[in-house]
């Protein structure tokens, strides 16, 4: 196994288990996305973020308004609109003006973008699952479901964390 320095090695031995097991888990993705983006960008010229863009646009066929996909995305209109307009001039995805809203906009994948995406996200589910198979299938199920439980957690702290802010 090779030995990666990274967030976790900086944590001293007294410093809270949670906050070691907090920095492991984002040593754990930042490798991971590392390694995707590195290979989007080799593979198929293109960043994770124009990635993301068309996987909310392939589970939405009949389209997402810009705001939306935003929304989904976590990231500013700009980004969205600044990615939309790559990929519009490359034929991947189409913009269409909302008859009742003049202002706002749908995108949809093209024919192209369909079938571009399609290569992209076989490639993308190979390399996660590679990257995944040699954890022994009993560990990734217990770590499929101690990561379920964990966003439960995080998710009614956040709950209870805005109740109490708005209080």
């Amino acid at each position: 196994m090779i030995d990666t320095p990274d967030l976790e090695t900086r944590a001293a031995p007294e410093d809270h288990h949670a906050l070691r097991l907090w920095l492991r888990m984002l040593t754990c993705c930042n490798l991971i996305e590392s390694e995707i983006r590195s290979r989007l960008r080799t593979e198929f010229d293109t960043t994770l973020p124009r990635f993301d863009l068309m996987a909310q646009l392939q589970r939405a066929p009949k389209g997402m308004k810009m705001g939306e996909l935003s929304r989904h995305m976590m990231v500013t209109n700009g980004n969205i609109t600044g990615i939309t307009d790559q990929l519009e001039k490359e034929g991947l995805v189409v913009r269409t003006k909302v008859e009742s809203d003049r202002r706002s906009s749908v995108l949809k994948l093209t024919p192209q973008g369909k079938r571009t995406f399609a290569r992209m996200a076989r490639a993308h589910e190979s390399w996660v699952t590679g990257m995944l198979d040699d954890l022994p299938e009993a560990s990734r199920h217990a770590m499929y479901k101690a990561l379920g439980e964990l966003k439960l957690q995080v998710v009614a702290h956040r709950a209870l964390a805005q109740r109490d802010g708005a209080s």
